[in-house]
């Protein structure tokens, strides 16, 4: 876990590429740990220092609701590995969540600019902690809707 992530650069779409919303999608979140709000950036050569919302290239946050670490038996807080497929309880409760950071307006602007890759940075922020390395997924991805 960490408290800060610098993606690669993902590929924009053409300018002529026409949508009517933009969405960042985090696939494989771990909330096990402690909640927090994850600022999230977009800029060609990523965001260096300690950003906050004020920033130019902030376009939205999203929020975990941790669980703050387990508490159980051991093994209560493992998640299966295999489910059967006629099982009808609800998915574990640590399962890897997924949040979508709608960013339309941003994308749009930063093409107007003629930007054709950006970086993604994402940084954690939880409250009262010393630490903030929290932050843990396993795919980030950004999808366009026509």
């Amino acid at each position: 876990m960490v408290d800060r992530f610098t993606s690669a650069p993902l590929e924009l779409p053409a300018a002529e590429h026409r949508f009517e919303r933009a969405d960042l999608i985090f696939y494989g979140l771990d909330h096990s740990g402690s909640s927090y709000e994850a600022q999230v950036f977009m800029a060609s050569r990523g965001v260096g220092g300690e950003p906050d919302q004020s920033h130019r290239a902030y376009v939205g946050s999203f929020f975990i609701f941790g669980h703050g670490g387990c508490f159980g038996d051991v093994g209560h807080c493992d998640i299966p590995t295999a489910r059967d497929p006629f099982d009808l309880r609800p998915a574990h409760q640590l399962e890897p969540a997924v949040r979508i950071l709608t960013v339309t307006e941003p994308l749009k602007a930063m093409l107007t600019q003629g930007l054709t890759a950006a970086k993604v940075t994402v940084v954690a922020h939880t409250e009262g902690r010393a630490s903030d390395e929290v932050l843990s997924f396993r795919k980030i991805r950004l999808a366009t809707y026509a």
